[in-house]
Protein backbone atom coordinates (compact mmCIF):
# COMPACT_ATOMS: atom_id res chain seq x y z
CA UNK A 1 0.00 0.00 0.00
CA UNK A 2 1.45 3.37 -1.02
CA UNK A 3 2.01 6.04 1.62
CA UNK A 4 -0.15 9.11 1.34
CA UNK A 5 1.66 12.39 1.92
CA UNK A 6 0.14 14.69 4.51
CA UNK A 7 2.52 17.53 3.66
CA UNK A 8 1.20 20.37 1.54
CA UNK A 9 2.72 20.34 -1.94
CA UNK A 10 4.41 23.68 -1.16
CA UNK A 11 6.44 22.03 1.63
CA UNK A 12 9.00 19.54 0.30
CA UNK A 13 10.07 16.75 2.66
CA UNK A 14 13.26 17.29 4.65
CA UNK A 15 14.29 13.64 4.36
CA UNK A 16 14.44 11.62 1.16
CA UNK A 17 14.55 7.88 0.58
CA UNK A 18 17.36 6.51 -1.61
CA UNK A 19 15.09 6.41 -4.65
CA UNK A 20 13.74 9.90 -3.99
CA UNK A 21 17.23 11.34 -3.49
CA UNK A 22 18.45 9.76 -6.72
CA UNK A 23 15.46 11.07 -8.65
CA UNK A 24 15.86 14.48 -6.98
CA UNK A 25 19.35 14.89 -8.47
CA UNK A 26 18.36 13.32 -11.79
CA UNK A 27 20.21 10.01 -11.69
CA UNK A 28 19.32 6.37 -11.16
CA UNK A 29 19.60 4.69 -7.77
CA UNK A 30 22.70 2.69 -8.77
CA UNK A 31 24.61 5.80 -9.88
CA UNK A 32 23.42 7.61 -6.74
CA UNK A 33 24.87 4.76 -4.62
CA UNK A 34 28.20 5.17 -6.45
CA UNK A 35 28.14 8.92 -5.84
CA UNK A 36 27.52 8.32 -2.10
CA UNK A 37 30.41 5.82 -1.99
CA UNK A 38 32.84 8.20 -3.70
CA UNK A 39 31.73 11.24 -1.67
CA UNK A 40 29.99 13.24 -4.40
CA UNK A 41 26.71 12.81 -2.51
CA UNK A 42 26.28 12.81 1.27
CA UNK A 43 25.88 9.73 3.40
CA UNK A 44 22.38 9.14 4.75
CA UNK A 45 21.13 9.72 8.26
CA UNK A 46 19.96 6.61 10.06
CA UNK A 47 16.45 6.60 11.52
CA UNK A 48 15.85 3.23 13.16
CA UNK A 49 16.28 0.81 10.25
CA UNK A 50 15.86 3.44 7.52
CA UNK A 51 18.45 5.43 5.59
CA UNK A 52 17.22 8.97 4.96
CA UNK A 53 19.06 11.66 2.98
CA UNK A 54 18.88 15.21 4.32
CA UNK A 55 17.56 17.21 1.37
CA UNK A 56 19.62 20.36 2.13
CA UNK A 57 22.79 18.22 2.24
CA UNK A 58 21.87 16.70 -1.13
CA UNK A 59 21.28 20.25 -2.45
CA UNK A 60 24.74 21.34 -1.26
CA UNK A 61 26.44 18.27 -2.74
CA UNK A 62 24.67 18.77 -6.06
CA UNK A 63 25.67 22.44 -6.15
CA UNK A 64 29.30 21.41 -5.56
CA UNK A 65 29.38 19.09 -8.58
CA UNK A 66 31.42 20.51 -11.47
CA UNK A 67 29.63 22.19 -14.33
CA UNK A 68 30.30 20.97 -17.86
CA UNK A 69 32.50 24.03 -18.48
CA UNK A 70 34.51 23.34 -15.32
CA UNK A 71 35.88 20.05 -16.60
CA UNK A 72 39.51 19.61 -17.46
CA UNK A 73 39.94 19.87 -21.28
CA UNK A 74 42.18 16.79 -21.17
CA UNK A 75 39.22 14.77 -19.86
CA UNK A 76 37.21 15.56 -23.00
CA UNK A 77 40.07 14.51 -25.26
CA UNK A 78 40.49 11.24 -23.40
CA UNK A 79 36.81 10.39 -24.00
CA UNK A 80 36.93 11.28 -27.71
Amino acid sequence: MARVSVLPTSLPPLGLSREQAAEYVGVGATLFDEMVRDGRMPRPKRINARNVWHRPAVDAAFAALPDENDRNPWDREARA
